[in-house]
């Protein structure tokens, strides 16, 4: 027996550091995706070490796991979530996807510790082609936004790469500066759902410089985003990601503008097959 799990990367539009906090985020899956092949062994364990670990605490059965990804590490596009999500369907096999998503946190925050909400996994697992998620935490449901035709993304890497479970990914700090953060990016979520590219664009430069009072960018990451939202043709820029480095998300006028850099259109979520031999 063989299973094949496929998991997106994702980019979160707008919604940041809110899902732990019961807030709400808009974000949609990729074409950048992680595959993870788990083939049936008599007996024994074969693959890399983290995956392994991760293998056996989501009571995976013997195995011979390999992932390949196009999903780069570090840089604010989920790689550790997306491989969670990949271990888990391989598995247990096709699940509930919220079911699915609680189980990937579990053993993100068991194995490699990272004390992520549940953004990432809902993101990957609900996605449609075509369409945004709008996901509201203090719930935990999902609806589905047509993403539409003239919101252009694209991501720029800021070069300054880390891991979550390394970095302060819940700065301490007042209590009223958290909850301001999360009461503006919730109210910026909601404006965002009909807004004209100009309007979106404008909604990520405010989430940034919220997020630099939140405390979870750096100086060096708030001077390349600052370059970026003068350029012309951006309609807006801000970090993505858990915050200290990563990617920097950029709203464009045309694919003409930052033209090394590529146009992400919101893409199928998580799956699995199954192969009996």
């Amino acid at each position: 027996m063989k299973r094949r799990a496929s998991i997106p990367a994702r980019i979160n539009i707008i919604g940041e550091h809110t899902d732990y906090a019961g807030g709400k985020a808009l974000p949609f899956a990729v074409d950048v995706r992680m595959v993870l092949e788990a083939t049936a062994l008599d007996e024994g364990f074969e693959g890399g070490a983290t995956v392994l670990a991760l293998w056996k605490a989501a009571g995976g059965w013997p195995a011979r796991l390999t992932v390949e990804s196009d999903i780069p590490i570090g840089v604010g596009m989920s790689s550790s979530a997306a491989l969670c999500l990949a271990v888990v369907l391989c598995v247990n096999g096709p699940m509930k996807p919220f079911d699915a998503c609680l189980e990937a946190q579990r053993i993100e925050h068991e194995v490699l510790k990272t004390p992520c909400g549940l953004l990432d996994q809902m993101a990957m697992m609900f996605a449609k082609e075509g369409h945004a998620s709008i996901i509201d935490f203090s719930n935990n449901t999902v609806e589905s936004y047509t993403v539409p035709t003239g919101w252009m993304f694209k991501l720029v890497d800021s070069g300054i790469h880390r891991t979550l479970s390394d970095s302060s990914y819940r700065t301490p700090m007042d209590d009223s500066i958290v909850t301001d953060h999360v009461s503006s990016e919730n109210q910026r979520v909601e404006l965002a759902i009909g807004a004209t590219a100009d309007e979106l664009g404008e909604l990520l430069n405010l989430s940034h410089a919220s997020l630099i009072r939140r405390g979870v960018s750096l100086p060096q990451m708030d001077t390349q985003v600052a370059a970026l939202q003068q350029t012309e043709g951006v309609y807006g820029a801000r970090m993505m990601g858990g915050g200290f480095g990563g990617m920097i998300l950029v709203m464009v006028a045309s694919d003409d503008v930052l033209p090394e850099q590529r146009l992400y259109r919101p893409s199928q979520g998580g799956f699995v097959e199954e192969f009996f031999e």
